[in-house]
């Protein structure tokens, strides 16, 4: 983390701020805050905080020249040419992600591990991929130039993923911008445009962009930069996840912050409150001075809770575990202490690709994370799929999947019931995986009925006989076979559900979605998504007590496990098993050692009283505060 980017090591709480101009000499924060003689007024502006700490420095603004790519058609004569024309684009393309990606041999480890993945990713967008399949045969079929076809295939790309319906409205648009990333650079390639350079940015600066893409961002060198914020861009973004793997504090989506910024200006970046102050007054300056030091403090407390054990006041233990989107998030897992991974999500091996992955490319795939893990256990997630989700082929061929309504329709464990083949191959595979590397757990997506888990187990023992006689070997016993509770159904029925599963795996997300009738990207209802509704709370605690009766595990998944001020919520409910986002299992952990279990116990007997969300809001909020007046 960059704590002490206005300054050169020394004390940040003791060194005034080093502002610098364009020309990269050092100016006082007084001289930097006047134009023409006259004092700049202080300007506060908004955004979202993307990665936290406090940055101080002087404005350096940086735009980005325009690919100029009118649409072009051609001639029949000129398909050839500009088939070449794409194939030298792509070559070209190629060759700048192999650079950048020994450029970042200079950067943190942490920035290493999350950046080389991405670039990995981009490579095999330049291979034999459906972008440029599509736009070799748009110029063919289309009759359009090379850049006209890219543009208009990566767009078809971008919208498919957009419109597709899942709970990760954020990783979906995270693949639809590196679709057009790549798109974009081979647009660059096609035309001669100039990209971006970083040369001139003087040391200590805060960069000012409108938009920053991943690329940008793998250029950057942390060691110079003092701070980031940008027009442009959201939390969830790589962009953002590469900043906050560089540890530069972040502002990004910070509206009207290109017209107001001005080369030179002092400037005062809080990434954790999500502002940017221009031209900050003496008062505004200390302040920043003193959070910054304050934030160096908790990140060195933080990094301290790694290695110690999520272990209540009382003694009671708290496995913390990872949901795992993609193997690129490994890294992240592994830094941040986790006990396993509690949700690996299967889907990345279906999608961007036209064929199914077969028996032996599970295997591979799953035998990388769990080596990676070390011995760790892993709850594997078999394909959660259904008309909505971008999955190329299966989609093809098999339109009965898709509806007017698939969040509804045939996804999960219904469709694979309907297609057993798939699932045959998903548990063939991680039989094998767990026969050799051990410590797995499988898990069934979308159950509301007994039936549907006797189904599968059926499934499951007839794959692993027909394993042993292949002569396989197998572990024995076979590794657990549980069922997601994320539907009421499932919920009310889970008393009945549990003595067919092995363990549960409550997903929060997609419970207090069908629960409450809201999807969260619908602008008009998403503000009544709530967690702490009471309905959604009862169905919690309802399949909670359902399987601790027969002494079977279960653990939370959705994004209430991930919320320090949720945690002790869950503790008093029951629940000893949270699985969440990497980076959130600091903060559970440090919320989870200065809780006792009794008083959490007490505190979600007082909770499960009440009937009004507000209420509930309130009392969760002020247990945290009384926690934190306690540390």
């Amino acid at each position: 983390m960059k704590a002490d980017s206005d300054t050169t090591g020394a004390d940040p709480a003791a060194v005034p701020p080093v502002l610098r101009g364009p020309d990269g000499r050092a100016r006082t924060a007084a001289a930097s805050g006047r134009r023409g003689g006259a004092a700049a007024r202080e300007t506060r502006l908004k955004g979202i905080p993307v990665s936290p700490g406090v940055a101080i420095g002087a404005i350096f603004d940086t735009t980005e020249p325009p690919a100029e790519a009118p649409r072009r058609g051609i001639a029949a004569a000129e398909v050839e040419a500009e088939r070449q024309r794409l194939a030298d684009a792509v070559a070209a393309s190629r060759k700048q992600v192999a650079k950048l990606k020994t450029r970042i041999g200079v950067l943190p480890e942490e920035a290493q591990e999350e950046l080389a993945p991405l670039l990995d990713a981009y490579a095999m967008m330049l291979g034999n991929s459906r972008l440029i399949r599509g736009a070799r045969k748009r110029i063919e079929t289309d009759l359009v130039a090379a850049e006209t076809a890219v543009q208009d295939e990566a767009e078809t790309i971008a919208a498919a993923i957009l419109a597709a319906r899942d709970d990760d409205k954020a990783g979906l648009l995270r693949r639809a911008q590196e679709v057009r990333e790549i798109a974009r650079r081979l647009t660059r390639n096609l035309t001669a445009s100039p990209f971006r350079s970083f040369k001139d940015i003087p040391e200590g600066a805060i960069l000012v962009a409108e938009e920053l893409t991943p690329a940008d961002a793998a250029l950057l060198n942390p060691a110079r930069i003092a701070g980031v914020a940008t027009e442009e861009g959201g939390a969830d973004g790589h962009t953002a996840i590469m900043l906050r793997a560089l540890g530069i504090p972040s502002v990004l989506g910070c509206h009207g912050l290109t017209e107001a910024a001005r080369r030179g200006d002092p400037c005062v970046l809080d990434g954790t409150a999500g502002t940017v102050t221009l031209n900050p007054s003496a008062a505004t300056l200390t302040a920043a001075r003193n959070a910054l030091a304050a934030f160096a403090r908790e990140r060195a407390k933080l990094a301290k809770l790694r290695r110690l054990p999520a272990v209540t006041t009382d003694g009671e233990e708290v496995e913390l575990q990872a949901n795992l989107e993609i193997p690129a998030e490994l890294p992240l897992i592994a830094q941040a202490g986790a006990q396993g991974i509690g949700l690996l999500r299967t889907e990345f091996l279906f999608m961007n690709r036209e064929d199914l992955p077969d028996e032996e490319a599970q295997v591979a795939t799953y035998a990388e994370i769990l080596e990676a893990m070390d011995g760790e256990p892993v709850t594997i997630r078999v394909l959660d799929w259904g008309g909505e989700k971008d999955i190329e082929a299966l989609a093809e061929g098999v339109p009965a999947l898709t509806g007017p309504n698939p969040a509804l329709g045939l996804r999960g464990v219904r469709m694979l019931l309907k297609r057993p083949e798939l699932l045959e191959v998903q548990f063939a595979a991680i039989l094998r995986v767990a026969a050799a590397k051990g410590c797995v757990r499988i898990l069934l997506p979308m159950v509301t009925v007994p039936a549907e888990v006797k189904q599968a187990r059926e499934i499951y023992e007839r794959v692993a006989r027909r394993l042993r006689r292949r002569g396989e070997k197998l572990p024995d016993p076979l590794p657990p076979l549980g069922v997601m509770i994320e539907t009421p159904g499932a919920a009310l029925a889970a008393d009945a559900i549990a003595l067919e599963a092995d363990f549960f795996a409550i997903g929060t997300n997609d419970l207090a979605m069908y629960t409450l009738a809201v999807d969260r990207a619908e602008a008009e209802v998403a503000h009544l998504y709530d967690p702490l509704h009471p309905a959604v709370l009862r169905l919690v605690q309802f399949a909670t007590e359902a399987a601790l009766r027969l002494r079977m595990p279960v653990s939370v998944c959705g994004e209430m496990a991930g919320n320090p001020r949720l945690v002790p919520l869950l503790l008093g409910l029951g629940i000893r098993s949270l699985s969440m986002n990497a980076s959130a299992i600091p903060r559970a952990k440090q919320a989870v050692r200065a809780l006792d279990i009794a008083d959490c116990a007490r505190f979600a007997r007082r909770v499960m009283e009440q009937s009004d969300p507000a209420r509930i809001q309130e009392l969760v909020m002020g247990f945290a505060e009384g926690l934190t007046d306690k540390a």
